[in-house]
């Protein structure tokens, strides 16, 4: 292994442990201070679902459940919604597109109650600034913890 990336590697559990160590709140619990760039993990009944990384954490967590987020800010309840619904094939043209679907009279009401169930998830985040630790720790947290609705397929 290249000694530079064996050092990327080898510096991620610490973090990974702040992370599993932070009590965990929900979106609309969020403290005043958070850090502003990092990784953060979604949790239901002490089940770890997902794991993202963005550089504006609170923004990010708020777009992820904001009632009037739409397929592109609520990625993570789209994709329940998805699961849910049984609609897993991404299409390429209007009909059954993502913004097709948000209108769809089975799948738009239920993407709004994922976004629900979204906010009311546990998270906890981790500080990290620097984007390549950042895109490592949110593999290994994902592989580590065996997240179900992680997917790092090309779009």
């Amino acid at each position: 292994m290249h000694p530079v990336f064996k050092e990327y590697i080898d510096s991620l559990e610490p973090s990974f442990q702040q992370l599993l160590n932070m009590k965990p709140v929900t979106v609309a619990t969020l403290p005043k201070e958070i850090p502003q760039s990092g990784i953060y993990l979604f949790s239901e009944n002490g089940k770890h679902l997902y794991v993202g990384r963005t550089n504006t954490i609170r923004k990010r967590l708020q777009n992820h459940c904001r009632p009037s987020s739409g397929h592109n800010s609520a990625t993570f309840a789209f994709r329940l919604t998805r699961e849910i619904t049984g609609i897993t094939q991404a299409t390429y043209v209007t009909d059954g597109s993502r913004a097709n679907l948000e209108l769809d009279a089975t799948f738009g009401p239920e993407f709004i109650k994922q976004k629900k169930r979204v906010r009311e998830m546990h998270v906890r985040y981790v500080s990290e600034p620097e984007p390549m630790r950042q895109a490592l720790l949110e593999m290994y947290v994902s592989v580590s913890l065996g997240t179900p609705h992680n997917n790092f397929d090309n779009h």
